[in-house]
């Protein structure tokens, strides 16, 4: 069973040489590069705005791809989160429009509720049915979507529909950082103790490792399974309250296409497409990434064809490395079976 950890034995390396060999590092040294890069050309970059901005945009992706990588862990994955995040996002301009008075603590919890149920009908599909949860949450991608359609129908929300103090969550800060970036690092922390520190959280690595053998181990697969399509659509359905918070109108098409942004967040983040490795900081990293070259390439004038293609190119590059990874490790693995014979 391989964790993230497991993929990078510390035995006889001093900690820098651990350090250096995490999955997380070359996804973090990259975003480094090109903040470098696009300062250097564009000096405004980084000026106080430019980094709320940053920080403005990566937010949604980051809570996104924290979600679905615990999904990826476990050898799954959610195509229909963009559509989740559209109906929690028009849901909860449908609130505020029907009652302005409302708690805005009472939407958060109707948004968790309704991503939590939505996620809860994916992986009761995938765990009963036992289809490949590609094709049940690809045919859900579409219900969710025609189900926003019907009911959204051409009716949109926009800033003035909601509270105030709503929308300040995506512009008011705290020492410089938005409200709602300090709630998707703690988010990130949340997570990542969960699947380091718990044992259900271990067992989502064991089951995208091997879910045979996690079987045998007395893993309750299909549990485990289920409270990660419920964790994801949780997090996307927070997401989704904070997108009509962030964005100025919420409808029938928010959120289309998200979704392959927030896969390549997650692969690029070094979560194995295939399961059993990887880690949501990575997840998290690698969508500020992402975000952060749209905008280092708009900044720089570059056409918009060029940045979707550098976002495909940095998915089969990430591919690419997990899989030598994996033949490296596996071969090293047989050399020691044989020298302890």
């Amino acid at each position: 069973m391989t964790t993230s950890h497991a993929l990078a034995p510390t035995t006889g390396r001093s900690p820098f040489a651990s350090l250096v060999k995490q999955r997380e590092v070359p996804v973090a040294s990259a975003l480094i590069v090109l903040v470098i890069v696009t300062t250097i050309a564009n000096p405004l970059f980084v000026s106080p705005q430019g980094v709320k901005d940053l920080m403005l945009n990566a937010t949604i992706t980051v809570i996104m791809a924290v979600g679905l990588g615990t999904v990826i862990i476990t050898n799954n994955i959610d195509l229909s989160v963009g559509s989740i995040l559209g109906l929690v996002a028009f849901a909860t301009g449908t609130v505020f429009n029907a009652a302005p008075g409302i708690p805005i603590v009472f939407v958060f919890l109707i948004g968790l509720a309704i991503g939590a149920l939505l996620g809860a009908i994916n992986g009761f599909l995938v765990t009963v049915a036992r289809v490949p949860s590609l094709v049940i949450t690809l045919g859900m991608l579409y219900i969710y979507r025609g189900l926003n359609n019907a009911w959204a129908g051409g009716q949109q929300y926009f800033a003035g529909d909601r509270p105030a103090a709503f929308g300040r969550l995506s512009v008011d800060t705290v020492v410089g950082i938005p409200i709602i970036t300090i709630i998707a690092v703690v988010v990130v922390v949340l997570v990542a103790i969960f699947l380091a520190r718990t044992r259900p959280g271990r067992d989502l690595y064991a089951i995208g490792s091997d879910d045979q053998a996690a079987r045998l181990f007395g893993i309750k697969v299909s549990k485990r399974v289920l409270t990660a399509f419920v964790l994801n659509g949780t997090l996307t359905g927070l997401a989704g309250v904070l997108y009509a918070s962030r964005f100025n109108s919420v409808g029938a098409t928010t959120g289309t296409g998200l979704e392959l942004d927030i896969v390549a967040a997650a692969v690029v983040g070094g979560i194995a497409i295939f399961g059993g490795s990887g880690s949501v900081v990575g997840a998290a990293i690698g969508a500020v990434l992402l975000t952060t070259i749209t905008s280092s390439l708009t900044a720089l004038g570059v056409d918009k064809f060029w940045q979707q293609a550098i976002v495909g190119i940095l998915i089969l590059t990430a591919i690419l490395v997990e899989r030598i990874a994996s033949i490296r490790t596996a071969r090293r693995l047989r050399t020691s079976e044989a020298t302890n014979a």
